[in-house]
C-alpha cells in the first residue's frame, strides 16, 4: 500500500470519529430537553381501547409496556403472563420483579414497528435491542413470530403506540438467563 492510501484512510477514520463524536454530543443535549412529562410513569393508564387486550398482556406485560414513552413507535416482543411465571420464575410479590422486566424490556423491544406482514416466510431479519441485543427475527409456516427461537402466541397487538408480540418464552441472553435459571435446574444436570 502506498503512503498517499494510508493518508486517505487516515483521513476517513478522522472523519468518522468526529462525526461520531458530534452525533454522541447532540444526542446527549437532547437528553436534557426531554420533559417529565414524556418519560413513562409506571402510574400510566393504557387506553380504554386497549383496556381488553390488557389482559391478554398481562400483569407483567403491561408494567413492561408502561416503561416504555408513549410517543414512540415500539416493537416489544413480550414473553407471555406463563412465560414470565415459568421462564423467569417471577411473581408479583418478588422485590426484584422491576429489575427482571426492565432486563427483559432491554432484551425485547426495538425502536420501530415490526408487524408479521413485514416479515417474509425463511427470511431472517436481524435487529438490535434497545439494549444492543441482536434479535433474530422471522416467520413460521403458521404465520407466527418467532425471535431467537422463541415463537410467538400472538401477534400485531396495539397499544398506542407499541406493536406487541405476545411471545411463549423470554427473549434474553444466555447470561441472564443463567441467572434466573433456577439453582435445581443446575443439581439436575449433575
Amino acid at each position: 500500500m502506498g503512503v498517499s492510501k494510508l493518508k486517505q484512510i487516515k483521513f476517513v477514520c478522522i472523519i468518522v470519529s468526529v462525526a461520531f463524536i458530534v452525533i454522541q454530543i447532540i444526542s446527549a443535549l437532547q437528553l436534557r430537553n426531554i420533559s417529565p412529562s414524556t418519560i413513562s410513569s409506571p402510574n400510566r393508564k393504557l387506553s380504554t381501547t386497549n383496556l381488553s387486550r390488557s389482559s391478554k398482556i398481562g400483569e407483567f406485560g403491561v408494567m413492561v409496556i408502561r416503561m416504555l414513552p408513549e410517543d414512540l413507535a415500539f416493537t416489544l416482543f413480550l414473553p407471555s403472563e406463563e412465560a414470565f411465571r415459568r421462564d423467569l420464575r417471577l411473581n408479583r410479590n418478588d422485590s426484584n420483579a422491576y429489575a427482571i422486566l426492565t432486563r427483559v424490556l432491554g432484551f425485547s423491544a426495538v425502536p420501530r414497528w415490526i408487524s408479521s406482514a413485514d416479515l417474509e416466510h425463511g427470511k431472517q431479519i436481524i435487529y438490535d435491542s434497545i439494549s444492543g441485543f441482536n434479535l433474530y427475527i422471522s416467520k413460521d409456516l403458521n404465520g407466527m413470530v418467532v425471535v431467537n427461537g422463541v415463537v410467538s402466541e400472538q401477534v400485531d397487538l396495539k397499544m398506542g403506540k407499541v406493536l406487541v408480540h405476545m411471545m411463549d418464552g423470554v427473549v434474553m441472553d444466555a447470561e441472564f438467563e443463567q441467572s434466573v435459571k433456577p439453582e435445581d435446574d443446575d443439581e439436575e444436570r449433575r
